[in-house]
Order: C-alpha cells, then sequence, then structure tokens
C-alpha cells in the first residue's frame, strides 16, 4: 500500500472514530444506498463483477447496521428483522443481479435514512439532558 493510501486510511479512520453517532447512522444509509446504485448500474452495464462487488459492500453495511443495534430497546428487534430481510434480499439480488429487488431494498434504506434524519433533528432541538438520553438507543460502533 502506498504512503498516500495509508494516509487516506487513516484520515477515514479518524473522520469515523470522531462523528457523532446519529451522523454517522446517516452515512452507512448513504453508503448502502450509493452501493445499491451503482450495483443497479453495473447490472444495467452487463458490468457482473462490479454489480458483485457493489452489493456485497451493501450487504456488509447492513450486517453493521444489525449488529449496532442495543437489543434492550423492543424497537431493535423489529429494526433487527427488518434489516435481516433486507441483507437477504441484497443476497437473492446478487444472486440473480435482479435490479427488482435492489430497487426494493433501496427504498426500505431511503425511508429508514429518512426517519432517522429526522429523528436526529428532533434530538438535537430537545434540551440537553433529554438529547443525552436519546442518543443512548444510537449504538453505532466506529
Amino acid at each position: 500500500m502506498s504512503m498516500n493510501a495509508q494516509a487516506y486510511d487513516t484520515y477515514k479512520k479518524a473522520t469515523v472514530e470522531t462523528v457523532a453517532p446519529g451522523k454517522l447512522l446517516i452515512m452507512l444509509y448513504d453508503g448502502a444506498l450509493k452501493n445499491i446504485n451503482n450495483a443497479k448500474k453495473a447490472i444495467s452495464a452487463k458490468d457482473i463483477n462490479r454489480a458483485h462487488q457493489e452489493i456485497i459492500k451493501a450487504e456488509a453495511i447492513v450486517l453493521e447496521l444489525m449488529s449496532s443495534l442495543k437489543m434492550e430497546y423492543e424497537v431493535s428487534q423489529g429494526l433487527f428483522d427488518l434489516y435481516e430481510y433486507l441483507y437477504n434480499q441484497l443476497v437473492q439480488a446478487n444472486f440473480k443481479k435482479d435490479i427488482k429487488l435492489l430497487d426494493e431494498v433501496e427504498g426500505f434504506l431511503a425511508e429508514l435514512r429518512e426517519v432517522w434524519q429526522e429523528a436526529i433533528k428532533i434530538i438535537k432541538c430537545a434540551p440537553a439532558a433529554d438529547n443525552h438520553a436519546a442518543l443512548q438507543g444510537i449504538n453505532v460502533k466506529g
């Protein structure tokens, strides 16, 4: 690995480790949506290898979302089940190179991203004590 690549990797790691949990969550959704969009373009262009790589990246992000849930919260099991479904749809989309399956996953992730974005805005407007308590439910690892 070149010095520039190592420096960039170090920068990326530092950025992820210092970003607020809510922002990191949105970054994960953005990354998955970008990967899905890239995979759809690759499938359309008959670039099967690139489509595979992009879907694998989206799968990894969904797995990260699953692993970051705090299961002591009631909503977490529902989110886990949804993420598991989306992961399985991504696996099938990768196997079949099926744009319709990718569209389905993309729709769910875009909606979840929007909901989390709105929740983060609400949390930012809440008093500091409420803000801290609300963020306890977000556990996104760096």
